[in-house]
């Protein structure tokens, strides 16, 4: 029968699509267990292969991050790298308005971190802006970095403040004791911890710290830097 050739038999898998991983993402993959299901055959040991891949991407995808700015290598990073990176910590943070979130619901982004009092004095708001700016700088990139505002103590933040960085996309503001963000974070030796900025990639780790008084243009290149070698992560759905 005219056209009985061209159809695949029902059963056989698509040698194509058994190659292609296109449309595998990190949230969109085979399980083991159906990659596993026919270990016979030529298409399984390809899903098998496959679920490795994307379940190392991030960990391959942090190593090459490293590498490509490692401070000894040809390629240097202007902030510190942190090895081994640091996990967000387990704990509950409070809004502005004092509703409990979970701290690492701030993952699944990169993101540019402040630490500060309430008070929020002048050298406090020029990080703020630098945090700002930034983001901004990023171009195109700036829907995958958002801006972390800890804030460690009870004291009001000024309304004309907060209203302003709420204003600005991509902005979270949370309480947090010192003490549990010191557990995290750790500033350079003789200085504080609220004079730096802090990198948290999208697994919720710690891997960077800025210099005080940072230069924005050579932060903004360590970041576009992390973007591009991480270009292949894919943020949670919401």
């Amino acid at each position: 029968m005219s056209g009985s050739n061209s159809s695949n038999p029902v059963g056989k898998p698509d040698v194509h699509d058994a190659h292609d991983p296109v449309g595998l993402t990190v949230h969109s993959m085979p399980s083991a267990e159906d990659a596993l299901a026919r270990p016979g055959t030529f298409s399984g040991r390809v899903k098998m292969i496959l679920v490795l891949l994307v379940c190392a991407a991030p960990v391959v995808a942090s190593y090459f991050s490293y590498y490509v700015l490692r401070p000894d290598g040809g390629n240097n990073a202007y902030g510190r790298l942190i090895q081994p990176t640091v996990a967000t910590p387990d704990v509950p943070a409070r809004t502005l308005d004092g509703q409990a979130v979970p701290l690492r619901t701030i993952k699944g982004q990169w993101l540019l971190l402040l630490v500060g009092g309430g008070a929020c004095d002048e050298a406090c708001e020029k990080r703020l802006f630098m945090q700002r700016q930034l983001r901004e700088m990023t171009g195109r990139e700036r829907e995958r970095v958002d801006k972390v505002w800890l804030v460690t103590d009870d004291a009001p933040v000024k309304p004309e403040l907060r209203k302003a960085l709420e204003a600005t996309p991509g902005m979270k503001i949370l309480r947090l004791p010192r003490e549990v963000v010191a557990g995290w974070l750790k500033p350079e030796a003789g200085h504080a911890l609220e004079e730096h900025l802090y990198l948290v990639d999208p697994m919720g780790e710690w891997m960077m710290r800025m210099p005080v008084n940072a230069d924005p243009m050579r932060v903004k290149r360590d970041v576009e830097r992390l973007l591009r070698a991480s270009a292949s992560w894919h943020r949670a759905p919401q």
